[in-house]
């Protein structure tokens, strides 16, 4: 299991697995370049075969949007485990609350806050009365007190395993019963390529519970009332691998198509822009290929003759998106380069699927301009981003997005149309384009319309979590965060429309 999880193009999984005789054990394997694995804890035991496993795939790019590190307390019988996706936006409270409650915590994760939840819910109810634990129960009682963004699996140290989606359904988690026998369970449907079985969604604010003894499986609502999905966008556009599907399309296939729908938009402005000898579309790396594919191959279909080359590359591959802002400006220098020896006279289209602060476009196009390109165009695969996400991104608050940044400088009135957010006007989303350009140095930024976005992804509307570029929270403590978030903003600015209560 290891090896096969360690070569998934990761950067090393660790597993929490189970045995009859044995109770849970832990291991980690490492993937290397060269393309081999080494297995620690358990490279030597060929004879240890879990019953139960579940793991934790580790990403090299890592940030909050990954599955989380394996936790587990210490005893007997009581091990537990548990891999996480998501995010919890109330996990300040329920922290609180637990040590209120004399419970410790030795870490900041949300996985350690889930797991001593789950630890506190069942030395409370049941290891107290010498009772058997109710995982119904005890998910019933979390599915009411957190709000954000969870998947889970949760293992125990008797192999009873539970896998949880909790109620606002906005990360995925899928399960397929193979036919030769297995039950498997992935955040992500690309990860059950190759195999033959039945695959369904697990419903948000729902359980799965597999007896560890008998190998009884049993689906559970843990809400009293029905909760439709709701997949976070960024799944989509950024955070998902381009081989899962949604809907039966897949990212990769979204994306391209975001491409294609910007391309149209970026030939006209080049077409009335003065253009170099030859011009050039490249991808922001690694997750803007599939957009500047697109666009690419749009450009050709409205006359514009262009190369599809590679001009920025990486040193190392650590995202730049979370930390103080002097930690991502020396990653940020650090980590990009330009890869072509000479780009003089050239016209250059940046493809990304997203500007959130913009100081990794500001520093690549003065990259790319120091090497001697003649003019920079940005071309984004989203509308402008306007809300903070609690969700598992690491953006926390509205300040820091260009989006704001640009916002503070215009005048009242434009100040005013700009705060319709997704529904502004064209000409108020070219003013925002125009700013936030000449802000990094660009020659254009073009950003994906709203009704465009809408229009490409997978399902209804109602099937996606649009916060980011509507304001729009999908729970009630992200509103409220949210729009606390905003008055504080405008509270020192000279600004009379009304805020959000």
């Amino acid at each position: 299991m290891l090896p096969k999880l360690a070569l998934r193009g990761q950067a090393g999984v660790s597993v929490a697995a189970f045995t009859y005789t044995e109770g849970v054990r832990y291991a980690k394997a490492v993937h290397f370049s060269c393309g081999s694995v080494r297995i620690k804890h358990v490279e030597q035991d060929l004879k240890f075969r879990p019953h139960v496993a579940i793991a934790q795939i580790h990403s090299r790019c890592g940030g909050t949007g990954d599955v989380k590190p394996i936790r587990y307390s210490a005893g007997d019988s009581r091990n537990f485990a548990i891999s996480l996706d998501g995010a919890v936006v109330n996990s300040r409270e329920l922290r609180g609350e637990l040590l209120a409650q004399g419970h410790r915590l030795g870490g900041s994760t949300d996985a350690e806050l889930l797991l001593r939840w789950i630890e506190a819910s069942c030395e409370r109810d049941y290891w107290r009365h010498g009772l058997p634990v109710s995982y119904e129960n005890v998910f019933r009682d979390i599915d009411d007190r957190i709000d954000g963004a969870i998947s889970a699996l949760f293992l125990d140290g008797q192999g009873n395993l539970v896998a949880y989606r909790n109620r606002s359904g906005l990360r995925p988690l899928e399960t397929m019963q193979t036919d030769d026998g297995f039950l498997l369970f992935a955040s992500e449907n690309c990860a059950f390529a190759g195999l033959e079985g039945k695959t369904q969604q697990i419903l948000p604010g729902h359980i799965k519970y597999v007896d560890g003894k008998t190998g009884y499986c049993v689906d559970r609502s843990v809400s009293n009332k029905r909760y439709k999905a709701k997949l976070c966008a960024y799944e989509s556009l950024y955070l998902g691998n381009p081989k899962t599907s949604v809907e039966g399309q897949s990212h990769f296939e979204t994306r391209y198509n975001i491409g294609v729908a910007l391309g149209g938009l970026v030939a006209q402005r080049l077409q009335g822009e003065p253009v170099s000898a030859f011009t050039i579309v490249s991808a922001m790396p690694h997750t803007g290929g599939p957009y500047a594919d697109g666009l690419f191959a749009s450009l050709a279909e409205h006359g514009l003759f262009a190369l599809r080359r590679e001009v920025v590359a990486t040193q190392f591959l650590h995202r730049t998106l979370i930390g103080t802002p002097g930690e991502r400006k020396s990653r940020i220098a650090q980590k990009y380069r330009v890869s072509e020896t000479s780009l003089a006279k050239t016209t250059i289209v940046i493809v990304d699927e997203a500007l959130i602060r913009g100081d990794t476009s500001q520093a690549v196009t003065n990259m790319l301009l120091a090497a001697g390109a003649k003019a920079v165009h940005w071309a984004i695969g989203s509308p402008p981003i306007v809300a903070p996400n609690y969700y598992g991104m690491g953006i926390d608050t509205l300040e820091e997005l260009a989006f704001w940044q640009i916002w503070k400088r215009l005048p009242p009135e434009q100040r005013t149309q700009s705060l319709r957010f997704h529904k502004m006007e064209p000409q108020v989303l070219k003013i925002i384009e125009s700013n936030t350009a000449a802000s990094i140095s660009a020659a254009t930024i073009t950003y994906l319309p709203f009704p465009l976005l809408v229009s490409l992804l997978p399902g209804s509307q109602d099937g996606v979590d649009l916060s980011p570029f509507t304001f729009e929270m999908p729970t009630p403590a992200g509103q409220k965060r949210a729009n606390r978030n905003l008055r504080e903003l405008v509270a020192d600015l000279p600004y009379s429309e009304s805020i959000p209560a």
